[in-house]
């Protein structure tokens, strides 16, 4: 079977070539018929109703909990429902940071981050006096392990990076970083959403403090997101946001919290995004291997870029090694700004991505203002490669 055909915007949309999927994936049929099931057969608020349709609904709510937290080997109460993985920096930022971030205090970033994991400890440094170091990458677009190592200190209190980049795709050595984070009693917070639909998180593994990522970029809708606690902290993080249901008991004075997880879930949550998640998640499962995967994704940016670096014009925003093996193909085309050449790909139904990517300190490390970007998923084929590059030697 063509996975492939298991997406319907293919079907729909015969004419494009998505090549953007490190913006957002798109979803199969399944995803969207959770969604559309959930609306027309089970519509009802969780954890209030005490009728059959409102307890079946939050039953199925609970049940794509467990799911997740199987999905990355945590436990279901570890789990927490977002909007998205910009919510869960920010959440974090600000219901850990808050209470745990004093003047003085340093907080560890790299070049590498999203702007999403960059602005929230940006912000709350500014608030609390405390110091943002950032670590930066080598001439060949790498992270500088080193320089990241020598930047660690007893005054470190938090770690946050990628998993992986979303403009280089450089794999982050996260287990090299957690030995650093423990060695000095730093929390970790890792950025999962690039990395999360390419390659298997053991969360238990790793033994993070923190991660988040977004359903959207794993075949989910837009909308949720997860974020991981761990439970033996889950006492130093306050309510990101208070309201109905998060509270066992209100009072005049003061009131009392339910229990994790749902102390840190306030109000209706996304239900039919959750329970597209769960969908997304079964579709994983059912469909992707992710050895198997990797081997696939890394086949078309090896292809991409040794194609690429037949023409003259083409310069690689980092080393074409690195290039090779994630799903990221990332470049500009000499005399041509990065926009213009979207634009034109477009007219061929190609989707690609044109920009700084919310990658602003990165590209500026890299000597550059913005890029073409190239992202594959499992749909991708060969055939979009090289009807990529037919496209290219056209403009």
């Amino acid at each position: 079977m063509n996975i492939k055909n298991l997406f319907p915007i293919f079907k729909n949309r015969p004419e494009i070539t998505y090549l953007d999927s490190a913006a957002t994936s798109q979803k199969p049929q399944q995803v969207i018929d959770a969604m559309s099931e959930y609306y027309s057969m089970n519509n009802a608020n969780i954890k209030r109703g005490i009728y059959s349709l409102a307890e079946n609904t939050t039953t199925a709510y609970e049940d794509v909990r467990v799911k997740v937290a199987s999905f990355v080997n945590v436990q279901p109460e570890e789990i927490v429902f977002t909007s998205s993985a910009t919510e869960g920096v920010n959440f974090i930022a600000q219901a850990w940071g808050s209470k745990n971030i004093s003047a003085g205090d340093e907080i560890l970033v790299t070049e590498l981050e999203h702007h999403s994991n960059f602005l929230p400890w940006q912000r709350l440094v500014q608030e609390k006096g405390a110091i943002l170091k950032i670590a930066p990458i080598k001439f060949d677009g790498k992270l500088d392990y080193e320089a990241f190592s020598n930047l660690v200190t007893p005054k470190t209190k938090l770690i946050a990076l990628t998993a992986q980049s979303n403009v280089t795709g450089e794999i982050v050595d996260l287990k090299r970083v957690v030995k650093l984070a423990k060695q000095i009693g730093a929390k970790l917070f890792v950025d999962a959403a690039q990395a999360i639909a390419h390659k298997k998180m053991d969360l238990k593994t790793l033994n993070c403090d923190f991660l988040t990522f977004s359903a959207h970029k794993i075949f989910g809708p837009t909308g949720v997101g997860v974020l991981f606690i761990k439970k033996e902290i889950q006492d130093e993080v306050q309510p990101y946001q208070v309201g109905g249901g998060m509270v066992f008991e209100v009072g005049i004075t003061d009131s009392k919290w339910l229990q994790p997880p749902h102390k840190f879930e306030a109000g209706t949550p996304p239900i039919a995004q959750v329970i597209g998640l769960g969908a997304a998640i079964d579709f994983i499962n059912a469909n992707i291997n992710f050895d198997e995967l990797h081997k696939h994704e890394t086949s078309l940016s090896k292809a991409l870029v040794e194609e690429l670096q037949k023409i003259d014009a083409i310069k690689f925003v980092a080393d074409p090694e690195l290039l090779k093996g994630g799903h990221v193909v990332t470049f500009n085309i000499k005399d041509h700004h990065a926009h213009d050449v979207a634009a034109f790909l477009d007219k061929f139904g190609i989707c690609v991505r044109a920009g700084n990517h919310c990658a602003q300190p990165l590209h500026k490390a890299l000597g550059i203002n913005s890029s073409i970007r190239v992202s594959f998923a499992v749909y991708n084929t060969m055939e979009d490669v090289y009807k990529l590059v037919n496209a290219i030697k056209k403009l």
